[in-house]
């Protein structure tokens, strides 16, 4: 954080500088820059880097840098307004996703968040991976479509149930999985069963892509198979999309009676079921085998994702489908994507084959321990009156409000206090019932940023 303010202060006194030189002229030395500004050499070359990637300067190896032409001056912005027109009245809406992707404000504690906080993250080993990946002979070609065999072999491995490498085609990330199986699946216009709640992510995929989320409730066991199979009567769908494991948002892990029920409903409707297990690797207790273990019909389609467990930009993932369904969402990837990165590929192989892969697991287990009973007792001390989870797995906690609470006015009113947490309401394809907070235990820096975060939050409650 202190190097990027740095780069970024370089950057900002650099722009005044150039802009006081004619076109061609040299800016001061980069040993010059070090010592005017006592910032390090790497300090100095990213803030260059970042004005050449604007057009203020041109670097010349071994020459130094240089102020750029300056464009021309710029027309009249031209009117647009046709646009509304030619696009028509439908719209993609990435408000569900993108306040997750977006850092918190400075001095805000992060209870909300989809990843682990930087020190949780496999680092250096990725480094590592990256560097030993990169100096493989082939590694910017084309990959074999599907994927690198030999991580297909892994995925297929890891998810044991009979799975083999032919069944598995690597993915540039979860949310693209789930794009790229929704699309292969259902048409514009059709229905698409979810758990309610359920990860928003897939909601505006949904509604992007033309869906129609149906809800189906779950309890502390998971979904409710009775009224899976009533969605399934009453709306004619064929797929329902569910996270078994460690469910996001309530961290619910389906029962074992019901996995069996789930599949039965699916069958009786002639249906796919999309699992997409984006959690196992964040199992703080033992996590039950995938429901595609289960499978011997090609009826469930598996999403096995490791972005959760490492970095956010380590954008693999792996679909498992069998049958006709599998060769859908290969010819869907094809004409979408083409392919993953083959960089991205390797490097994940490097980092799953070696040593430091399962002490990382281990470590991570360990964390996510203390962290979910941390916020817990803070949450018992400061406000007791709420009602939170107690997850085996995954990242957060969910937290059910008194009656009455309106959960989005508290978490505005909580970020204002200087608290990140998320509202439970958009979770819900429908009217929730109920009012609610999802609160993340990995995305803060320590326990006991989570337990200030908790005071706060109590503070804005106690009003």
């Amino acid at each position: 954080m202190h190097h990027d303010s740095s780069v970024s202060a370089l950057a900002t006194a650099l722009r005044a500088e150039v802009a006081g030189l004619e076109p061609g002229e040299r800016l001061p030395s980069s040993r010059s820059l070090v010592a005017r500004h006592r910032v390090s050499p790497v300090t100095v070359s990213r803030a260059l880097g970042l004005l050449a990637a604007e057009g203020l300067v041109v670097t010349r190896p071994g020459s130094g840098a240089f102020a750029a032409e300056r464009p021309p001056a710029g027309r009249e912005p031209g009117d647009v307004g046709w646009q509304a027109v030619a696009l028509g009245d439908r719209a993609v809406d990435p408000a569900g996703v993108a306040w997750l992707l977006n850092p918190p404000p400075e001095g805000v504690v992060p209870l909300s968040g989809g990843y682990l906080h930087p020190s949780l993250q496999p680092a250096r080993a990725l480094a590592t991976a990256t560097a030993r990946a990169a100096r493989r002979p082939d590694a910017w070609a084309v990959p074999p479509l599907g994927g690198v065999p030999e991580l297909r072999a892994w995925f297929a491995r890891t998810v044991g149930g009979g799975v083999a490498p032919a069944d598995v085609l690597i993915t540039g990330g979860g949310q693209q999985s789930v794009t790229t199986v929704l699309r292969a699946l259902l048409p514009p216009g059709a229905p698409l069963l979810v758990e309610s709640p359920t990860y928003l992510g897939v909601l505006s995929i949904a509604r992007a892509s033309g869906l129609h989320p149906v809800p189906v409730p779950v309890d502390a066991d998971g979904v409710r198979p009775d009224l899976l199979a009533e969605a399934f009567a009453v709306s004619g769908a064929r797929a329902f999309y569910c996270q078994p494991t460690f469910h996001n948002p309530t961290g619910a892990v389906l029962a074992p009676e019901r996995r069996v029920r789930v599949l039965d409903a699916a069958r009786a409707a002639g249906a796919f079921v999309v699992e997409d297990d984006f959690a196992r690797h964040l199992g703080i207790e033992a996590a039950p085998p995938p429901l595609i273990a289960a499978d011997d019909s090609g009826r469930v389609v598996h999403i096995a994702s490791l972005t959760k467990a490492t970095a956010p930009s380590l954008r693999v993932a792996a679909v498992i489908a069998r049958g006709p369904v599998a060769e859908r969402i290969r010819a869907t990837q094809l004409v979408e994507e083409f392919f993953p990165a083959r960089p991205l590929q390797e490097t994940v192989l490097e980092l799953v084959s070696s040593p430091g892969w399962a002490r990382h697991l281990r470590a991570v287990r360990t964390a996510l321990r203390a962290r979910r009973d941390a916020l817990r007792a803070a949450l018992a001390k400061e406000l007791p009156e709420l009602r939170a989870s107690r997850p085996e797995g995954g990242l957060h906690l969910w937290v059910r409000l008194p009656d009455g609470v309106d959960d989005v006015a508290l978490a505005e009113a909580a970020l204002r206090e200087g608290v990140l947490v998320s509202a439970g309401r958009p979770f819900f394809p429908a009217e929730p019932q109920g009012s609610y907070l999802r609160l993340g235990y990995a995305t803060a820096p320590s326990e006991a940023d989570l337990a200030e975060g908790v005071r706060r939050l109590a503070a804005v409650m106690r009003g």
